[in-house]
C-alpha cells in the first residue's frame, strides 16, 4: 500500500527548526506555570451564576459590609453552666483576639442588649461584680456556653490561602484560655474556609507528584524498558507546566476565572491525556519500525496514520470541555476553557516534541525489546488477538449479554443522591471546623455566623422587616441588624437551622417569597444558604443544557471522522451506556463502601463530560484503525486486526488515565475523590469492556453495515466472510 509520510519529520533542517521552536515555546510557557497559584481566585462570588440573586446581594452588600470580611464563631462551653470566672476569661480572650493581625472586630451578639453600665462592668469588673442576671443574659439558653463573633479581613497579599495560618493562630489563642472543664472552639465560615484552603494548599504539586508516580509505574509495566518510559514522561511533565503557563496567561490577560479545583484537575487531566496520546504514537512508531528501516521514515508514516486519530480524539475532548463554557455556574464554566487549553498544549507537545525526541534517540531506546525491520506480527496473535477470535465465535450473543450487564450496573444510579453537601460532608475526613460547628450547634442557633442577608429599598424597610418577622425559623429582629445607607437598607437575620441544611434552604425560599411580594421594595435575599441554593439550581440548569450539547458535539465529530451515520450513533450509545454503568457502580461504592453522604450537585455533569469526552477517545483510536483496515480487508477482518494492533496500547492508555485520575482521592475533598473514582472506573470500563468486547462484537455482527450510509457500507470487501448469527 502506498503511504505518504508526514514530510517535516524526514527533512533534517525542518525537524531541527521545529525542535528548537517547540522547545523555546514550551520552555517559555513552562516558566510561567509556577505563577498559576497566585492567579487563582477562590472568592465565592466567582463560583456563582452571574445573575443569581445571591450574587446580586454580594454586589450590593459591598456598600454595607466589606466582602473581604469572614466571620468566625468562638464558643466557650462548660458542662453544668458558665461561671462568672469564665466571663472574665472570655474578656481576656476577646482582648487578645482583637489585637491579632487582620482581625477587624470581636463582639458578642449578647452585647447588643446590654446597657452602658453593664458593658462597663464587663470591661473591667472582677468576677464577683457580675450578677446572675447579667450572666444569664450573656450565655446560651441552656446557660452552658458563651459566644464571640470574630471578623477576619482577607488581605490582598495572601488572599484565601492565608486563612489556615490565621485560623491556627486564633485557635491557639482560644484554646489557651480553656481548661479546668472549660472548652473552647473556633468554627463558622472562617474555620470552614481555612479547612478548604488547607485541602487545596499545594494541590498542584501534590497531585502532580502522585500522578507522576502512577504514570512511571504504568509506563515501566507497559514498555518493560529502562529508557523508553523517560521520553513520554518528560513530554508529559513539560505538557503540564506549559499548560499551567497558558492558563496563567489566560487568567491574567483574558479574565479567565481559575480556582483551586480547576487548577488541580488541570494537572491530572493534561498528564493523563498527554500520556495517552504518547502511548498511541509510540505504539504506531514501533509498528512502523518493523516496516521501514529508516527511523525517520517510520516516524513519518506513524504520524501520518496516528495523528488523525490523536487530533480527532483531542478535538473531541477540547470541544466537549468547551461546552462547559455555556454553564450558568461560574466555577463550571471556568473549568471548560482551563481544561481545553491544557488538552491543546498536550496535543502540541505530543505531536511535535515527542516525535523529535523519539527519532533523536533511535531504535535502541526500546531496549531490550527493540523493534527490528522485518515480518509483521500475524493476525490473531497476542492477548487482544485471542480475545477478538473468541468474540468472533458468537458476536451477537456477546454484545447482547454485555449490554445487559452494563444496563444492570446502571440501576445503581438511584443511590447517587446528588445535592448540596453539608460542610461536614464536603470532606472525606473530619475537620476542625466541623467538630467546632457541632459543639456550637448544641448551644446556639445553628445558623450563627452565616445569617440571611436582605437588601431592599430603604423606604420599604419596615415592610421588609415585618415580612421577615413573620417567618418561623428566623431569630427575632433585635438579634439581627438593620443598616440604612442612601436609598438602600441592609438587614441580617440569624437562622435557627444550620446554614448548610435543607431546612435553611427552605427558609431562603420562604424569605424570598415573602419579600418579593412587597411591591416596590426590590428586595433581594442572599447569604451563605442562598448561595448554596442558587448553586444547586444553576447546576440543575447546567445538567439539562450541557449534557445534550456534549452528546450532539461528539456525534457530529464522529460522523465527520468516520464518514458514516450508524457507527457514530452506536459508538455514542456505548459510551453513554458505559457512563451510566460507571455512575451506577460508583453510587453504590460511595454509599456502601466509602460512606459518603451523597454527591455535589455539579458531580453528574463533571463526571459525564469527562467520561464521555475521554471515553470516546478509545473508540476513536479503535474505529479509525478499523476503518483503515476495512478499506483493505473488510470490516470483520479489519475489526480483528485493529483490536490485535491497538488493544495493548489502548488498555495501557486507559490504565494510565485511570491511575492519574485516581490520585484525586489523595485530597480530603469528597467532590474530587468521587470525581477521580468515577472517571477511573469509567475509563477502565471503556478500555477493557466497551472497546474490546462490546464495540468489537458489534463490528463483527454488523460488518460493513456499520459504515451506513457511506460507500464503504456498500463495498463487497466483506464478501466471503462468515456472517455471524
Amino acid at each position: 500500500m502506498n503511504r505518504q509520510p508526514t514530510g517535516w519529520i524526514t527533512h533534517r533542517p525542518t525537524r531541527w527548526i521545529a525542535c528548537v521552536l517547540t522547545l523555546l515555546l514550551v520552555g517559555a510557557l513552562a516558566s510561567l506555570g509556577g505563577k498559576l497559584t497566585g492567579a487563582q481566585d477562590n472568592d465565592v462570588a466567582n463560583w456563582l451564576p452571574a445573575q443569581a440573586e445571591s450574587t446580586r446581594v454580594i454586589e450590593k452588600a459591598g456598600e454595607f459590609v466589606n466582602d473581604d470580611d469572614v466571620p468566625g464563631v468562638v464558643v466557650y462551653a462548660r458542662d453544668g453552666g458558665i461561671t462568672a470566672e469564665d466571663i472574665v476569661t472570655l474578656r481576656s480572650a476577646l482582648l487578645e483576639l482583637s489585637q491579632m493581625d487582620d482581625v477587624v472586630a470581636v463582639v458578642s451578639p449578647a452585647f447588643t442588649a446590654l446597657s452602658a453600665d453593664e458593658l462597663a462592668t464587663l470591661q473591667s469588673a472582677p468576677a464577683e461584680a457580675i450578677s446572675d442576671d447579667l450572666l444569664d443574659r450573656l450565655t446560651s439558653g441552656d446557660g452552658e456556653a458563651v459566644q464571640l463573633i470574630v471578623t477576619y479581613r482577607i488581605n490582598d497579599t495572601d488572599g484565601f490561602m492565608a486563612l489556615p495560618d490565621a485560623v491556627d493562630a486564633m485557635r491557639e489563642v482560644v484554646e489557651s484560655y480553656a481548661g479546668d472543664g472549660l472548652h473552647g472552639y473556633l468554627g463558622g465560615p472562617l474555620a470552614f474556609g481555612a479547612d478548604q484552603a488547607t485541602a487545596f494548599s499545594g494541590v498542584d504539586g501534590i497531585l502532580l507528584a502522585a500522578a507522576l508516580g502512577v504514570v512511571v509505574i504504568m509506563l515501566l509495566l507497559t514498555y518493560r524498558s529502562p529508557f523508553l518510559w523517560l521520553i513520554p514522561l518528560f513530554c508529559g511533565g513539560i505538557s503540564v507546566f506549559a499548560a499551567e503557563g497558558v492558563v496563567y496567561l489566560l487568567a491574567e490577560y483574558a479574565d479567565l476565572t481559575v480556582n483551586g479545583q480547576s487548577a488541580g484537575i488541570l494537572a491530572v487531566l493534561v498528564l493523563g491525556a498527554g500520556i495517552d496520546y504518547a502511548l498511541l504514537l509510540v505504539a504506531r512508531y514501533r509498528e512502523e519500525l518493523r516496516r521501514y528501516e529508516n527511523r525517520f521514515e517510520a516516524m513519518g508514516h506513524a504520524l501520518h496514520r496516528a495523528a488523525p486519530a490523536i487530533l480527532a480524539s483531542g478535538a473531541t475532548v477540547i470541544i466537549g470541555l468547551l461546552c462547559l463554557s455555556f454553564a450558568d455556574l461560574n466555577s463550571t464554566s471556568g473549568l471548560g476553557p482551563v481544561s481545553a487549553a491544557g488538552i491543546t498544549v498536550a496535543l502540541v507537545v505530543m505531536l511535535l516534541l515527542l516525535p523529535l525526541v523519539l527519532v533523536a534517540f533511535g531504535r535502541w531506546v526500546f531496549w531490550p525489546f527493540i523493534p527490528r525491520f522485518g515480518p509483521e506480527q500475524a493476525e490473531g496473535t497476542g492477548l487482544w488477538g485471542r480475545v477478538g477470535t473468541r468474540v468472533a465465535r458468537r458476536p451477537r450473543a456477546v454484545w447482547v449479554v454485555t449490554t445487559a450487564v452494563l444496563l444492570l450496573a446502571c440501576a445503581g444510579i438511584g443511590q447517587l443522591n446528588p445535592g448540596f453537601l453539608s460542610n461536614a460532608d464536603t470532606f472525606t475526613t473530619e475537620q476542625p471546623s466541623t467538630v467546632a460547628d457541632r459543639a456550637i450547634g448544641k448551644h446556639f442557633p445553628a445558623g450563627e455566623g452565616s445569617p440571611l442577608q436582605v437588601i431592599a429599598r430603604a423606604d420599604h424597610a419596615e415592610q421588609v422587616e415585618a415580612a421577615l418577622d413573620g417567618i418561623d425559623g428566623l431569630e427575632p429582629a433585635e438579634q439581627g441588624s438593620t443598616v440604612e445607607q442612601g436609598d438602600l437598607v441592609y438587614l441580617e437575620r440569624t437562622m435557627r437551622a444550620a446554614a448548610d441544611s435543607e431546612a435553611a434552604y427552605d427558609l431562603v425560599r420562604e424569605a424570598r417569597d415573602a419579600v418579593h411580594g412587597i411591591d416596590g421594595a426590590e428586595a433581594l435575599v442572599g447569604g451563605q444558604s442562598a448561595i448554596n441554593l442558587d448553586i444547586t439550581d444553576a447546576s440543575a440548569h447546567d445538567n439539562r443544557l450541557i449534557i445534550p450539547l456534549v452528546l450532539l458535539v461528539v456525534l457530529v465529530i464522529l460522523m465527520i471522522l468516520l464518514r458514516a451515520l450508524l457507527a457514530p450513533v452506536i459508538l455514542l450509545g456505548t459510551v453513554v451506556l458505559s457512563f451510566g454503568a460507571a455512575l451506577g457502580l460508583s453510587a453504590l461504592a460511595f454509599r456502601h463502601l466509602f460512606g459518603f453522604a451523597g454527591t455535589d450537585t455539579a458531580f453528574p455533569l463533571f463526571a459525564f463530560v469527562f467520561l464521555v469526552a475521554l471515553g470516546i477517545d478509545y473508540n476513536i483510536f479503535l474505529m479509525t484503525r478499523v476503518r483503515e483496515e476495512a478499506l483493505r480487508i473488510g470490516t470483520r477482518r479489519g475489526a480483528l486486526v485493529a483490536l490485535a494492533a491497538t488493544g495493548g496500547v489502548i488498555t495501557s492508555a486507559g490504565l494510565v488515565l485511570a491511575g492519574t485520575f485516581s490520585v484525586l482521592a489523595t485530597l480530603p475533598m469528597v467532590f474530587l475523590a468521587e470525581l477521580g473514582f468515577v472517571v477511573a472506573l469509567g475509563v477502565l470500563l471503556d478500555t477493557i469492556i466497551v472497546r474490546s468486547v462490546l464495540v468489537t462484537a458489534l463490528n463483527l455482527d454488523l460488518g460493513r453495515a456499520m459504515w451506513w450510509p457511506s460507500a464503504l457500507s456498500r463495498a463487497d470487501s466483506d464478501a466471503g466472510e462468515t456472517q455471524h448469527p
